[in-house]
């Protein structure tokens, strides 16, 4: 990891960092580099950069199976989904919300402010629109 000591950097000082971060992205397959710069309390700068994978993600959730197996079905609109989830010995009685990947995967399928999201709370099903719970969507603009 790249640290640095510098402990009077202003927000121009620290998105130069980023910048520098930026330069070691390993981007081929979505030609997007990202680079950051994350300044400590004690003035320590840690900068990291996007490494993509050919395989993109290790494993698939539950609300991207269904969402894949609806769309590969010629599906194109939805209206709610809901979600269970817990440790696999015992009835789940939590509330299961989607991971942030999986948020933001729905939120290129769904009008975010209609579409809901529905969990178990208290042995009540509630819900929640995708909006309430990722008010602020990541949108390419490529």
């Amino acid at each position: 990891m790249d640290i640095e000591k510098n402990t009077d950097l202003d927000g121009k000082m620290l998105l130069e960092e980023a910048r520098t971060a930026r330069r070691n992205a390993y981007a081929p397959y979505s030609g997007f580099a990202v680079g950051a710069a994350l300044l400590t309390k004690d003035g320590k700068i840690y900068r990291g950069c996007n490494i993509e994978s050919s395989v993109f993600s290790p494993s698939l959730c539950a609300e991207r199976v269904a969402l894949a197996k609806a769309i590969s079905e010629g599906e194109k609109e939805f209206q709610a989904i809901a979600i269970v989830g817990g440790p696999s010995c015992v009835e789940p009685h939590s509330p299961c919300f989607p991971c942030g990947v999986c948020r933001q995967v729905l939120s290129e399928h769904v009008d975010g402010s209609a579409f809901a999201i529905v969990v178990e709370e208290e042995g009540e099903a509630k819900s929640y629109t995708l909006a309430e719970l990722l008010p602020k969507t990541f949108v390419f603009e490529g």
